[in-house]
């Protein structure tokens, strides 16, 4: 089924480690739910845990699917994030280019 720009979605998420991101990646991958992940290393958290602030360096994922997979994605991620209450941001993608639409739609399996 193809899918159009406005099917997109971004998918943010930043994880502890590399360890974490592997299981994520080869998941997703095997699946067939995403077309590209881009990580940003030593990304610097600052937040408020427990009432104190916190500060981890951590690696920030970025995924691209269809809004078909956002549960589900979104479901593997909880499952496999070490975090009690990880931070899962998810985009609308109002425009890309058609080139790169149709490669979204050959490398992601929507049945």
């Amino acid at each position: 089924m193809y899918q159009t720009s406005k099917d997109i979605r971004l998918i943010i998420c930043n994880i502890p480690d590399k360890k974490t991101f592997i299981k994520i990646k080869n998941i997703l991958f095997k699946k067939k739910m995403i077309s590209c992940i881009k990580i940003i290393n030593k990304v610097t958290s600052f937040y408020i845990w427990k009432n104190k602030i916190k500060k981890n360096i951590e690696i920030k994922m970025i995924f691209k699917t269809f809004s078909y997979f956002k549960k589900k994605v979104i479901k593997i991620i909880k499952k496999i994030h070490p975090y009690e209450i990880p931070e899962i941001l998810v985009f609308k993608i109002h425009k890309i280019n058609q080139e790169y639409l149709n490669w979204m739609n050959k490398t992601i399996e929507v049945k």
